[in-house]
């Protein structure tokens, strides 16, 4: 299934903060002429170090924070110096830059990280803009972050840690959403669903890529449109539901599907249950131990089934339990609840040092673009990766998982299906 591009990246409610600037090392900058004295692009590499900085949206206007991102990064930058680093050299993360979701602050980080702190890379960049991306495709910056943003789709220099999310044409859809409803309704025939989103570009993108996956997914789409206002939740949601439960036949569809953030989603579900409706509440967004601590949120929010594009906090896959030990060992005691945010720093960062191992001990912006044209491995966190493959399309995989009881449960586990030609 592929995702919104801006709906996604803008989702998550603020957690409890974590320092975003402590190190993962504090090791020497970089030596001239680079690695051995080799010629080449090896900025940021010295004999015995790496040097990576961050760029993410840990403060905002409207509070909304992914700070986490960063404590998510520097738990996988710890083992990796714990395990010795990458070809003899320890990393030595710097932290994140906070863009502020200010495009103007956003190419300020990058260039800073490149100008001032010269670094070899940039992981993680998780934000909702990234004005940033021309400067580092033009310095030759190796970038990794969540691919909700068209410049992680096609640049030679930036890697989506799960691929690319924005579909082109050429491109392809993730199917893990529609086929995971169709598991949980006992398949698609006969099955309809109804897909509401805001009404905003991406809004608009959003309906055009789901209306087109859950058809090829052999469902019957009775309603689709972005017809929510983007810039204030209604009050009054009773219009949408009469729309949505109406249908072209007078027949309630199987499944509602928001594409839309938490607040939406909340005022949304919230009617559609008191007006009687006993189907499939679906999004994309509230997976987040922090929407349990209020028990109206929690109502709301109870029996809907969530969309995730990597292994579940409650799997017990033993990545899964290295995950949460990392990131335990990172943020200690005080260490705040799991969510995305932290997995999109891990596994970005994880990414990075993948490639940088094939690259080896000979380590150079060339080496390590050359070695990242071959890359492939299996079984991580968020499926089978490889590039550049990553840079057009999504790895494909994913799971379903359902509050109920004021609790997650896995509902759909983790897999992968074959996508499907983004028309």
């Amino acid at each position: 299934m592929s995702r919104t591009v801006r709906a996604l990246a803008a989702v998550a409610a603020a957690l409890a903060l974590v320092s975003a600037c402590n190190s993962a090392s504090t090791s020497q900058g970089p030596a001239p002429g680079g690695p051995s004295g080799r010629a080449g692009n090896a900025r940021g590499v010295s004999a015995d170090s790496i040097k990576v900085g961050g760029i993410v949206s840990m403060t905002s206007a409207s509070g909304y924070s992914k700070k986490d991102t960063d404590l998510g990064a520097r738990a996988r930058f710890l083992r990796a110096n714990a395990e010795g680093g990458v070809a003899g050299r320890r990393i030595d993360y710097i932290g994140a830059e906070d863009d502020g979701q200010d495009p103007a602050k956003n190419l300020a980080a990058a260039r800073k990280l490149v100008q001032q702190d010269k670094v070899f890379a940039v992981s993680p960049m998780s934000s909702v803009t990234f004005s940033g991306a021309d400067f580092l495709q033009k310095e030759k910056v190796p970038t990794f972050g969540w691919g909700t943003l068209p410049s992680f789709c096609g640049p030679e220099y930036a890697y989506g840690f799960n691929g690319c999310l924005v579909p082109s044409p050429g491109g392809t859809l993730n199917q893990t959403w529609p086929e995971g409803i169709g598991r949980v309704l006992g398949g698609a025939r006969g099955k309809s669903v109804a897909v509401i989103a805001n009404d905003s570009d991406a809004g608009k993108f959003g309906i055009r890529t789901f209306q087109q996956g859950f058809a090829a997914a052999g469902f019957t789409v009775s309603y689709a449109k972005a017809s929510v206002p983007a810039t204030a939740v209604p009050s009054d949601w009773s219009a949408y539901v009469k729309e949505l439960l109406a249908g072209p036949d007078g027949k309630a569809p199987d499944a509602v599907v928001s594409v839309m953030q938490t607040p939406n989603n909340i005022g949304l579900f919230t009617a559609l249950k008191r007006a009687g409706y006993r189907g499939v509440l679906t999004d994309p967004t509230d997976y987040d131990p922090g929407l349990l601590a209020k028990d109206t949120t929690k109502q709301a929010l109870d029996g809907v089934y969530v969309l995730l594009q990597f292994q579940p906090f409650e799997s017990a896959d033993p990545r899964m339990e290295r995950f949460k030990a990392d990131i335990k060992a990172a943020g200690g005691q005080d260490s705040p609840p799991l969510n995305m945010h932290m997995l999109t720093g891990y596994m970005s960062a994880d990414l990075f040092l993948s490639i940088a191992a094939k690259a080896g001990r000979d380590l150079t912006v060339e080496s390590f673009q050359a070695a990242a044209r071959g890359f492939s491995d299996t079984g991580t966190l968020v499926g089978d990766r490889s590039e550049p493959k990553g840079q057009k399309d999504s790895f494909g995989c994913g799971a379903l998982v359902r509050l109920k009881d004021g609790a997650y449960e896995v509902a759909v586990p983790f897999a992968c299906h074959e996508p499907i030609p983004f028309k």
